[in-house]
Order: structure tokens, then C-alpha cells, then sequence
């Protein structure tokens, strides 16, 4: 299995800028690992979407693989409290 490319939606990095620097590395590392394996162990697969979710403390990863062209999307981080709700 090769080595997966990393994008992320612009969002992301606004939900990044909320965190403290120490949670803020964590999650970087943990993208790091996606890239890697893009299915680690503890990762889940969202229910009624093709997303998985990804957990690192009390922070939430959420992201859509692409095994075609070996690409990982990271479309949202954020608490685990108010990830999941969509914005109406």
C-alpha cells in the first residue's frame, strides 16, 4: 500500500486555530498516520456517509478516503460535542 496524499477542506484550519498548541500537535501527528494508513486502528466509518472519524482526546477527525487515487480528505476537526451536528 503506497503512501496517501493529504488535503484538507479550508475550514479545517480555522477549526485548528481554536485549539491549544498542545492538542494542535497531537493532530497533526495524527495526520501524519493518515497519510500512512488511512484506516488505523479505532478509526470508525460514520453511519449513512462515506466518512470515517478518527479520535484524539476529546477532539474529533472527520474524513473521506479515496482508495482510487490514494487521497485522504480531512474535512472537519473539532470537539467531540459539536462535530457531527450539520450547520443549517
Amino acid at each position: 500500500m503506497g503512501k496517501y496524499e493529504l488535503a484538507f477542506k479550508k475550514s479545517v484550519a480555522k477549526d485548528l486555530r481554536a485549539f491549544p498548541a498542545k492538542d494542535v500537535h497531537r493532530i497533526l501527528k495524527c495526520f501524519e498516520m493518515l497519510a500512512l494508513n488511512p484506516r488505523p486502528p479505532g478509526c470508525e466509518k460514520l453511519s449513512g456517509q462515506e466518512r470515517y472519524r478518527l479520535r484524539q482526546g476529546v477532539y474529533r477527525i472527520v474524513y473521506e478516503i479515496q482508495d482510487d487515487r490514494l487521497k485522504v480528505i480531512v474535512v472537519k476537526v473539532g470537539h467531540r460535542r459539536g462535530v457531527y451536528r450539520t450547520e443549517r
